[in-house]
């Protein structure tokens, strides 16, 4: 009898232990069959994946790329792929060319540099003062020895390639000198990627004189067609499949100027004289490397000041 008892007692388990499975399996059913659904839904509706239509007439700073050539076509095409499907890379950019390239524009056309060297920043840094590897440094990617060639000033105190004006008007002094040393402005944004050095050795070398006819390292290799996919992608963007309204990009807080040409001891306080904090400060003026100016010599410095009601007022 207890046997038999026992019997019974382990069916009953077995019972609700398969009663249990089920249902989870048809909850998991119900969840994939959902899945399925959301995504004819959504291929139904527009989204799919797909080969990139390469423009006809692709050129940098108005210099034709050779289309014709299978190899350069394939290098380009990774390019729109790699930049067209990695959204939300390509989304930061947009947001953040609205907002700077106002400001890289206007010095570029000053300097006499086509404005498709706009897109070359972005392929540098992602218009973002950031450090590489090799610390070159700021939107324009620029060294050390190469800043304070060209008169930036760089120490732990000030570091003028943060300032986005001044290390623009660096960068056009750069271009043009390779422009007017190659003739060429594809060969003159390979320079400014790896250095005349490489570029002058690979074109001894080679025994050619067209960046479309180098062999090159990766980097500057895929460099010229990475920027022209950038500037096709940012200047046509509903063309790739992007839907950004203007509320959705970043705009720059206007701001005023405050010319200082002593010491400040402390930047916090400065700050907060002008109803801001020292973040707000620094974010306008990431150029100031610390919290005080030295300025020992009594040079001019202009620091820029949000207008009044775009911030909280410090306390």
């Amino acid at each position: 009898m207890k046997i038999l008892k026992n019997i019974l007692m382990g069916l009953g388990v077995l019972l609700v232990v398969s009663t249990l499975l089920f249902a989870m399996q048809s909850k998991a059913d119900d969840a994939n069959d959902l899945a399925e659904n959301e995504a004819e839904k959504n291929v139904s509706e527009g989204y799919k994946i797909s080969a990139i239509d390469i423009p006809e007439d692709l050129n940098f700073a108005g210099e034709p790329v050779p289309q014709e050539d299978p190899e350069i076509m394939e290098r380009v095409d990774r390019e729109f792929l790699v930049n067209t499907y990695w959204q939300s890379n390509a989304l930061l950019l947009m947001k953040r060319a609205h907002k700077y390239f106002p400001v890289i524009e206007p010095i570029l056309a000053k300097n006499g540099i086509p404005e498709d060297f706009k897109y070359l920043a972005v392929a540098e840094s992602g218009l973002q003062n950031v450090v590489s590897s090799a610390r070159a440094t700021g939107f324009w990617q620029i060294m050390k020895a190469t800043g304070k060639e060209y008169g930036l000033e760089i120490n732990q105190n000030v570091d003028e390639r943060y300032h986005l004006e001044k290390s623009t008007e660096v960068a056009c002094q750069y271009l043009n000198k390779y422009k007017k040393k190659y003739g060429s402005w594809t060969l003159a944004a390979a320079a400014y990627n790896t250095g005349t050095g490489s570029v002058d050795k690979y074109l001894r070398i080679q025994k050619v004189n067209d960046y479309y006819d180098l062999l090159l390292g990766q980097e500057t290799g895929r460099y010229v067609f990475r920027i022209m996919a950038i500037k096709e992608i940012l200047s046509n963007p509903e063309k790739y499949g992007f839907d950004i309204e203007k509320e959705d990009l970043y705009s720059a807080v206007p701001t005023f100027t405050v010319e200082v040409d002593k010491p400040v001891a402390n930047f916090a306080d400065f700050a907060k004289e002008y109803g801001i904090n020292y973040k707000v400060l620094k974010r306008h003026n990431p150029w100031l490397r610390e919290p005080h100016l030295n300025n020992q010599s009594g040079k001019k410095y202009t620091i820029q000041i949000p207008n009044k009601g775009y911030y909280k007022d410090s306390k």
